[in-house]
């Protein structure tokens, strides 16, 4: 084995954090297996995309674009993306048990998504092919750098064509679930946290500030046309209530950028 760089948890060249969260994912990801008929059906409502988003897409989907869906995870969005007006939707995700249950899932209902494996940045897809890069929903705490990424996105897009992000808000992190309240080991500007609730005993997820969001895309060449924050959580499960979902506190937020 090769030297640990503390700073950085290189061993031999590998990142230690994002090995780890491979195998976090990848484990993860067998939900999408032992739920596949649950998340079929879900999928055949075409329902997954939020009011939100499909209020900001909607003047992009009419153009019926062609879609790269970063970091695409169970595929439901890509179905109804297909159902909002895009052509078609190329997904993208690491783990291989995602994209394989999402592109059969795809095939059983008829819709023009496929799937790749491979990394962020990094994708294995042609350069300017793009007309929309849509891509969140527990997305960006996965990228250890977050310049990098949106070079990644710049590359993907056409001329004109436009990223959408939609995500929880960074400053979740923060809140603890039990008492309106900020947890104690967490902190707004730490580089990373340990997700204790994340299956495969904890996977790191990197903090990206807001601020830090917003000038990676723009330093990628591209113009914010969008950002707006939220008090819902996308990711609420049915009948759980939490203090931090009252209104009072950010929980999500969308993003529209275009390729100038």
């Amino acid at each position: 084995m090769g030297e640990l760089s503390p700073a950085r948890g290189m061993i031999g060249g590998v990142d230690i954090d994002v090995a780890r969260n491979r195998v976090a994912w990848e484990q993860a990801s067998q939900k999408h297996i032992r739920e596949y008929d649950e998340l079929l059906a879900e999928a055949s409502r075409r329902e997954s995309l939020t009011a939100d988003e499909l209020r900001l897409l909607g003047p992009v989907l009419r153009e019926r674009p062609v879609v790269v869906h970063l970091q695409s995870g169970h595929g439901l969005d890509d179905v109804a993306l297909v159902a909002a007006g895009a052509s078609r939707v190329v997904g993208v995700d690491y783990s291989v048990t995602a994209a394989t249950a999402a592109g059969r899932r795809a095939r059983e209902l008829g819709v023009p998504a496929y799937y790749v494996v491979g990394e962020v940045p990094g994708a294995p897809v042609k350069a300017g092919v793009a007309d929309l890069v849509y891509t969140g929903k527990g997305a960006l705490i996965w990228m250890r750098d977050i310049d990098a990424w949106a070079r990644g996105v710049a590359e993907l897009l056409k001329s004109g064509g436009h990223l959408f992000v939609h995500e929880g808000h960074p400053a979740v992190p923060l809140w603890s679930w039990e008492e309106f309240g900020i947890r104690p080991d967490r902190g707004y500007f730490a580089e990373s946290h340990l997700n204790d609730t994340f299956p495969a005993n904890g996977a790191r997820e990197w903090q990206w500030t807001l601020g830090q969001i917003v000038t990676a895309v723009v330093a990628a060449g591209l113009e914010i046309q969008v950002l707006e924050e939220y008090p819902e959580p996308f990711w609420k499960p049915v009948g759980q209530e939490a203090s931090a979902w009252d209104g009072r506190l950010p929980n999500s937020y969308a993003l529209m950028a275009r390729k100038r």
